[in-house]
């Protein structure tokens, strides 16, 4: 009689393309999903797969048999989400996130899963964008909290929130309450995101004018040693306001009085089409009510697109 984890093993083995991939995708070996696909092979009494390369590929038989294979999981995901209790939502979820959410509303975004989907598992993975972008499409993660929205062939995009990028600075650093200029801020080192990502370039970019000398721009993969630099008067930060609230309640830091404007950063909840994706997009959509909740940066500190 054929069961569903036989069904799904094939599914994954054939969206992914190796037996290893799939051991992988569904936390077993790659020997349980060899005797899983044997499995049934033998129950439907045709070679489904062919194993004659390294990429797993369907046989004519087993392209039908993906689908039914699609149908059945989607329906059974969908049938879990609406009719099971919260309970019955449960596996684990890779999910890639940028640092950023990390330094807001994740914490409470995990509180929320524990009640609500006490049996879903996370495995969660911290990371640039470009990086997790390309560990969803390679299928190493189910779920990337970014800056987005991403493209790519069968990417699904949800907007979560934005934060406006601004100037923040240690008080020992003199610089004031007033109005700083372009050129004033140029003077001090730069602290930000790492290379290649979004704010890192719009830095470069609107410091990067011939009427003014070569900024010193540090780049960071970690928030903490950006604000922590920032804290030690090393530096102006350049990164979201959202991200040290308390330390501007307390005095560490300042948020610099400037008409320089940056993009503001737009983050998404980015997932591939999948037919067991309900639990991917009850997650995306409880973030999505987190994030807006915990928007507590005043808009009229965000501005929302970079000058000349």
């Amino acid at each position: 009689m054929l069961d569903f984890r036989s069904i799904e093993t094939f599914l994954w083995v054939v969206k992914l393309g190796s037996f290893r991939g799939a051991a992988q995708r569904l936390n077993t070996t790659q020997p349980a999903i060899s005797q899983r696909i044997a499995q049934l092979e033998r129950e439907m009494g045709v070679k489904l797969l062919n194993r004659d390369h390294r990429v797993a590929s369907p046989t004519p038989s087993g392209r039908q048999m993906m689908v039914y294979a699609e149908k059945l999981i989607g329906l059974r995901s969908e049938m879990l989400a609406e009719v099971g209790e919260r309970t019955a939502m449960r596996g684990v979820l890779r999910l890639g996130v940028a640092e950023t959410i990390v330094h807001t509303w994740l914490p409470r975004l995990i509180k929320s899963l524990n009640t609500a989907y006490p049996n879903l598992l996370l495995e969660i993975e911290v990371d640039i964008t470009p990086n997790l972008s390309a560990r969803l499409l390679n299928q190493e993660i189910e779920l990337a909290f970014v800056v987005g929205p991403l493209s790519g062939s069968g990417v699904h995009n949800r907007v979560l929130c934005d934060y406006p990028i601004s100037f923040l600075a240690s008080p020992s650093l003199g610089i004031g309450s007033g109005p700083i200029t372009r050129a004033e801020l140029a003077r001090f080192p730069l602290i930000t995101f790492p290379r290649k990502t979004q704010p890192y370039e719009a830095v470069r970019a609107v410091f990067n004018r011939p009427d003014l000398p070569p900024i010193r721009l540090h780049a960071s993969t970690s928030l903490s040693t950006v604000i922590h630099m920032a804290i030690e008067g090393l530096g102006i930060a350049v990164i979201p306001a959202a991200i040290v609230e308390s330390e501007l309640a307390d005095g560490r830091l300042q948020l610099l009085n400037t008409d320089l404007k940056m993009e503001r950063l737009t983050f998404t909840a980015s997932w591939l089409a999948s037919p067991d994706v309900v639990a991917v997009e009850r997650v995306a959509d409880l973030a999505g009510q987190i994030a807006h909740a915990g928007m507590s940066v005043d808009a009229a500190l965000a501005p929302s697109h970079v000058t000349a």
